[in-house]
């Protein structure tokens, strides 16, 4: 039923505005393997502040980086796909953002870091930071029985830090899950905010996805509605028209 009203153009619940803090544009990266399994591509979802849209865009193929022989955008693709994502943030807001937060989950490679850093300077935006996001096999231990507290935050450095988006719920006295949560590597390698303000919008994020009504999902909708939109963009061909919101995906 949540999904269904927000397809019908209500929004169920969306993030808490901060007055003191800067309009932000999230953007969550991931790859999709085309049907051939030949070709690479990557998708975006888009979600605007406190409004709560998401929007989809499509990018460009994927290269292999001779850093690390992974996938990752060329300076090119990066900078078309962020200067597209801004222009969809420019035509539904009317300004550009103050802000921009980049969600990924891979390394960016230096290329990528041109790309993006390209397309933000010819906005004058002034605030970028750049996430890498994995689930980490590193565990925390708390006394009793459960699982430590969601939103439990353990920094290791300015940069670097490890999240519990899933985990005991102090309300519940319980954990409200199946399996051993497994807490979120956040790896900063653009940084705007402090890493405390980072994790708190990352815990934010967690709780957007419109598509079921848990609370604590374990990644930030930005990368797992890209990640689901991929699944569905790879049968859509190459240089025909997508829809642009979320809902479409649902």
């Amino acid at each position: 039923m949540t999904a269904i009203y927000y397809k019908a153009g209500g929004l169920p619940w969306r993030l808490a505005r901060d007055a003191r803090q800067l309009r932000t544009s999230f953007v969550g990266l991931s790859f999709y393997r085309s049907l051939d399994g030949e070709h690479v591509h990557t998708s975006t979802a888009q979600m605007f502040d406190e409004r709560g849209e998401g929007l989809i865009l499509r990018g460009g193929r994927m290269v292999e980086s001779e850093e690390d022989r992974k996938p990752h955008l060329t300076a090119e693709d990066a900078y078309e796909l962020l200067r597209n994502s801004l222009r969809v943030f420019k035509d539904q807001h009317g300004h550009w953002p103050a802000r921009v937060v980049l969600h990924k989950t891979s390394r960016f490679d230096r290329n990528e870091l041109d790309g993006f850093h390209k397309a933000i300077d010819e906005r004058d935006i002034d605030y970028a930071d750049f996430v890498w996001v994995q689930k980490s096999m590193t565990r925390l231990y708390r006394l009793g029985v459960y699982p430590p507290l969601r939103g439990t935050l353990l920094r290791f450095d300015r940069d670097q830090a490890l999240l519990y988006t899933r985990g005991s719920v102090e309300f519940f006295r319980t954990y409200p899950g199946m399996y051993v949560p497994r807490p979120l590597m956040l790896r900063c390698q653009a940084l705007g905010q402090p890493l405390q303000h980072i994790a708190e919008e990352m815990l934010a994020l967690t709780k957007m996805n419109w598509n079921n009504t848990q609370f604590d999902n374990g990644l930030p909708i930005t990368i797992a509605a890209a990640k689901h939109v991929g699944e569905v963009l790879k049968y859509v061909d190459e240089g025909q028209p997508i829809a642009p919101r979320y809902s479409f995906y649902m």
